[in-house]
């Protein structure tokens, strides 16, 4: 059993890192198989977040005044949280797979940016786009029409160059309509 001199400081690290965070999910975790549970947290790690088991009490106290307070009041039974300061999106995705295929595990609600959202709320953020993704794509719209100046840009001397040979070619053979022949400067 912990001393209470541990359990204020675990309450104080919770409150701190609950201060900091956009996003929490809570969650169930009765029923998870160790090896299930080392999928899920390495899973939440590789997002971005962290996960812990936590107890009702500690979880509420260390809530109050942080942006996961209106989810982590009033909790009964068994509860776990996954948190992270960065991305939502990608925490809702590795939760969200790890669901899929751990029936066991089962959302309650979750914060996002100091809003309560829903268990169905929980799986649309989960099949929205990555934060990289969406700068993937914000990053190519932004390039294309700089690509098509530098295409057409580039197009310009090949085009001249090539309606000049043509030209020089035309008047070579002839068919330009004109001589071939100097014009000479006329004599005072």
């Amino acid at each position: 059993m912990k001393k209470k001199s541990e359990k204020q400081q675990d309450l104080e690290k919770l409150k701190t890192e609950l201060g900091k965070v956009s996003t929490v999910i809570l969650s169930t975790f009765q029923g998870i198989s160790v090896e299930d549970d080392t999928k899920l947290r390495r899973a939440v790690q590789a997002a971005g977040g962290k996960y812990k088991v936590v107890k009702n009490t500690l979880a509420e106290l260390a809530a109050n005044g942080t942006p996961a307070s209106g989810v982590l009041k009033d909790l009964k039974g068994t509860n776990s949280i996954a948190y992270t300061e960065t991305d939502p999106v990608a925490l809702a995705k590795a939760l969200t797979k790890i669901a899929k295929d751990v029936p066991a595990f089962q959302f309650r609600s979750g914060v996002v940016e100091g809003k309560v959202i829903s268990i169905a709320e929980i799986k649309q953020l989960a099949e929205m786009p990555s934060r990289e993704e969406l700068i993937s794509k914000i990053m190519f719209l932004l390039n294309a029409p700089a690509q098509r100046i530098a295409t057409a840009l580039n197009a310009l001397p090949r085009n001249l160059a090539v309606t000049v040979s043509e030209a020089v070619k035309a008047n070579k053979f002839g068919s330009g309509g004109g001589s071939a022949e100097p014009v000479s400067a006329p004599t005072p």
